[in-house]
């Protein structure tokens, strides 16, 4: 197995904002644009402001940067309730009320890319512009899952699986179901070996995949409270479909697709994308699920350059 060996890059100081009496982590850096809006950056599933470390510190002295971690992830709170995409949206919302002050553009990668189209399709008055790294969420033609992708890709069969693999695969959901299951399957995810694995599978290049990264994704896995997020995120009802949120949305929107990413085509989801939303702006990378990180500099390029044009 290859370890690399690549420097530590350290995270920007972050601290806490109160949201419904929890704790909410964030990290702000650079300072406020009169011409430029801030940029908010909202991690993926399992992830958290950490893995956006290489943006900040590449874009903070263009704009104004603030990260967050979502309720149940990171640093942040992780209570015991009923996580959703409405539940994170309301976050997001509030978080730029309160906290931004103003219109943001909002990144957001995987979960974190349904979040935030989330808010600027159903709260437009606080987005100015939408960036949309490999996001996540069903379309209405599609069959939806409740299952983020990652835990898809550890206990479920591949795709166009034979009759015995789709035995095994109804066998999986119905094992889920099981508390003392869904408990071990936690166990198991949340090892470090299990991550580093999960990583080479959705990124291009594994001298990305540094000890720093994977301990950045184990560490709040391990925080009290993390069985619970993890559950109620496998158990609660799914929010808005990706091509209603897409008919509501009204501000610019940006696309940036990893185009070695195992967990979704590119290509196919694009097409559902420009069918709903043709005015996008889109750009195909040779990266994994996760860009942002993968290859940080032409990501940051691409923000920059798109942020610019719609600000001018």
């Amino acid at each position: 197995m290859q370890v690399s060996t690549a420097p530590l890059t350290n995270p920007v100081p972050g601290q806490y904002w109160q949201w419904r009496g929890q704790k909410i982590y964030y990290v702000h850096a650079g300072n406020s644009q009169s011409q430029r809006p801030p940029l908010l950056l909202v991690h993926g599933f399992g992830a958290s402001t950490d893995h956006w470390r290489k943006n900040i510190s590449g874009l903070y002295q263009d704009f104004e940067v603030f990260a967050i971690d979502l309720l149940g992830f990171g640093r942040s709170a992780k209570p015991k309730l009923q996580y959703s995409g409405d539940l994170w949206r309301d976050q997001l919302h509030d978080f730029i009320s309160e906290i931004i002050g103003r219109q943001a553009i909002v990144a957001g990668n995987s979960l974190g890319g349904y979040a935030s189209l989330s808010v600027a399709a159903q709260y437009p008055d606080s987005v100015a512009g939408v960036v949309l790294l490999n996001s996540a969420g069903p379309f209405s033609e599609t069959q939806a899952t409740a299952e983020p992708e990652a835990l898809q890709s550890q206990i479920q069969p591949p795709k166009q699986p034979s009759p015995l693999q789709k035995i095994l695969g109804s066998s999986v959901k119905w094992i889920f179901k099981q508390s003392f299951s869904r408990f071990v399957i936690f166990q198991y995810v949340r090892q470090r070996w299990v991550i580093r694995r999960t990583l080479e599978k959705v990124y291009l290049d594994k001298t990305a995949i540094t000890d720093q990264l994977v301990e950045e994704i184990a560490r709040p896995a391990y925080d009290t409270g993390a069985f619970d997020v993890f559950v109620s995120v496998f158990s609660s009802p799914q929010g808005e479909k990706v091509d209603v949120l897409l008919q509501r949305l009204t501000c610019p929107l940006l696309l940036l697709w990893g185009e070695a990413d195992p967990w979704m085509k590119a290509r196919e989801r694009s097409q559902k994308f420009h069918q709903y939303y043709p005015q996008l702006t889109e750009y195909f990378l040779r990266a994994g699920h996760c860009p942002h990180d993968e290859i940080p500099d032409q990501v940051n390029q691409l923000l920059r350059d798109w942020v610019i044009s719609i600000s001018e």
